[in-house]
């Protein structure tokens, strides 16, 4: 079975892509067969470039938000980790 690599793309290529269906007059789908993409990634985003414009506060929220959430994870387990710790020198002294 053959596993096909995921491509990625930078930032600017996303970005230039989005420009060219908004200012090209070309439809989506004839700006993603030029540049070599699926039809329903250059749309998704287009729709997030959409969702950005209508309130760039949204974007950096979202990605604050997915930071903190990370972080209150990490520090769950360092919590947890030491109410572990704690108990077992507890019993060691005793």
């Amino acid at each position: 079975m053959v596993h096909k690599r995921r491509r990625s793309f930078t930032s600017e290529f996303r970005a230039h892509a989005v420009e060219l269906v908004r200012v090209s007059g070309k439809t989506a789908t004839q700006v993603a067969k030029d540049l070599g993409i699926g039809t329903g990634l250059l749309c998704g985003w287009v729709a997030k470039a959409e969702r950005v414009a209508a309130d760039p506060k949204a974007e950096s929220e979202r990605e604050e938000l997915k930071r903190l959430r990370k972080e209150v994870e990490t520090l769950r387990m360092e919590r947890d980790f030491l109410k572990k710790a704690a108990a077992f020198f507890a019993r060691e002294s005793k």
